[in-house]
Protein backbone atom coordinates (compact mmCIF):
# COMPACT_ATOMS: atom_id res chain seq x y z
CA UNK A 1 0.00 0.00 0.00
CA UNK A 2 2.53 1.83 -0.62
CA UNK A 3 2.36 2.81 -4.38
CA UNK A 4 -0.82 5.30 -3.43
CA UNK A 5 1.21 7.77 -0.53
CA UNK A 6 3.87 8.05 -2.96
CA UNK A 7 1.55 9.40 -6.17
CA UNK A 8 -0.17 11.31 -3.74
CA UNK A 9 3.02 13.00 -2.74
CA UNK A 10 4.48 13.27 -6.35
CA UNK A 11 1.35 14.86 -7.71
CA UNK A 12 1.00 17.78 -4.76
CA UNK A 13 4.86 18.13 -5.31
CA UNK A 14 4.51 18.75 -8.96
CA UNK A 15 1.61 21.00 -8.36
CA UNK A 16 3.12 23.06 -6.25
CA UNK A 17 6.40 23.40 -8.04
CA UNK A 18 3.85 24.17 -10.88
CA UNK A 19 1.80 27.01 -8.90
CA UNK A 20 5.55 28.28 -8.16
CA UNK A 21 6.48 28.79 -11.81
CA UNK A 22 5.40 31.84 -13.66
CA UNK A 23 2.56 31.81 -16.50
CA UNK A 24 -0.73 30.83 -15.89
CA UNK A 25 -0.66 27.61 -18.06
CA UNK A 26 1.70 26.50 -15.89
CA UNK A 27 -0.31 27.90 -12.54
CA UNK A 28 -3.33 25.68 -14.44
CA UNK A 29 -1.86 22.09 -14.45
CA UNK A 30 -0.05 23.08 -11.17
CA UNK A 31 -3.89 23.47 -9.50
CA UNK A 32 -4.80 20.27 -11.79
CA UNK A 33 -2.50 18.31 -10.17
CA UNK A 34 -3.17 19.33 -6.59
CA UNK A 35 -6.80 18.48 -7.25
CA UNK A 36 -6.54 15.34 -8.77
CA UNK A 37 -3.77 14.57 -5.43
CA UNK A 38 -6.70 15.65 -3.17
CA UNK A 39 -8.87 13.20 -5.34
CA UNK A 40 -6.89 10.12 -4.37
CA UNK A 41 -7.05 11.14 -0.63
CA UNK A 42 -10.67 11.56 -0.55
CA UNK A 43 -10.74 7.73 -2.39
CA UNK A 44 -8.23 6.68 0.50
CA UNK A 45 -10.39 7.61 2.93
CA UNK A 46 -13.21 5.94 1.58
CA UNK A 47 -11.37 2.26 2.14
CA UNK A 48 -12.66 1.41 -1.36
CA UNK A 49 -9.88 -0.63 -2.25
CA UNK A 50 -10.75 -3.66 0.66
CA UNK A 51 -14.34 -3.40 0.68
CA UNK A 52 -17.45 -3.67 -1.61
CA UNK A 53 -19.36 -1.89 -3.85
CA UNK A 54 -21.58 0.71 -1.90
CA UNK A 55 -24.99 -1.15 -3.75
CA UNK A 56 -28.25 -1.30 -2.15
CA UNK A 57 -29.39 -4.96 -1.74
CA UNK A 58 -25.88 -6.43 -2.33
CA UNK A 59 -23.87 -7.84 0.39
CA UNK A 60 -23.64 -6.75 3.92
CA UNK A 61 -23.92 -2.94 4.24
CA UNK A 62 -21.50 -3.05 6.82
CA UNK A 63 -18.63 -4.35 4.29
CA UNK A 64 -19.72 -2.04 1.74
CA UNK A 65 -16.98 1.25 1.13
CA UNK A 66 -18.25 4.57 2.15
CA UNK A 67 -20.22 6.44 -0.91
CA UNK A 68 -19.44 10.08 0.65
CA UNK A 69 -15.97 10.13 -0.44
CA UNK A 70 -16.86 8.54 -4.22
CA UNK A 71 -19.47 11.21 -4.79
CA UNK A 72 -17.25 13.92 -3.27
CA UNK A 73 -14.12 13.16 -5.91
CA UNK A 74 -17.13 12.78 -7.97
CA UNK A 75 -18.41 16.39 -7.76
CA UNK A 76 -14.18 17.54 -7.29
CA UNK A 77 -13.68 16.08 -10.70
CA UNK A 78 -16.40 17.91 -12.53
CA UNK A 79 -15.52 21.40 -11.06
CA UNK A 80 -12.01 20.84 -11.80
CA UNK A 81 -12.82 20.33 -15.27
CA UNK A 82 -15.05 23.57 -15.22
CA UNK A 83 -12.19 25.20 -13.23
CA UNK A 84 -9.16 24.39 -15.70
CA UNK A 85 -11.28 24.62 -19.14
CA UNK A 86 -12.24 28.08 -18.01
CA UNK A 87 -8.75 29.28 -16.62
CA UNK A 88 -7.25 27.44 -19.93
CA UNK A 89 -9.61 30.07 -21.60
CA UNK A 90 -8.41 33.07 -19.60
CA UNK A 91 -5.08 32.10 -20.33
CA UNK A 92 -6.17 31.76 -24.41
CA UNK A 93 -7.67 35.55 -24.52
CA UNK A 94 -4.86 37.08 -22.67
CA UNK A 95 -2.25 35.42 -24.74
CA UNK A 96 -0.61 34.39 -21.54
CA UNK A 97 1.26 36.11 -19.39
CA UNK A 98 4.85 35.09 -20.27
CA UNK A 99 4.29 36.56 -23.89
CA UNK A 100 5.95 39.04 -25.07
CA UNK A 101 4.34 41.60 -26.80
CA UNK A 102 5.79 43.92 -29.26
CA UNK A 103 3.95 47.05 -29.66
CA UNK A 104 3.19 47.89 -33.42
CA UNK A 105 5.08 51.33 -33.66
CA UNK A 106 3.15 51.82 -37.47
CA UNK A 107 6.47 51.94 -38.89
CA UNK A 108 7.52 49.66 -42.38
CA UNK A 109 10.60 47.99 -41.28
CA UNK A 110 10.56 46.49 -45.28
CA UNK A 111 12.68 49.19 -46.59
Amino acid sequence: MTVLPITIGVLVAGGVYLLCQPGLVRIVFGITLLSHGANLVLLASGVSAWRGEPLTGVGDPAEAGDPLPMAFVLTAIVITLAVTVFMLALARIGHDDDTRHVPDTGEDHHA
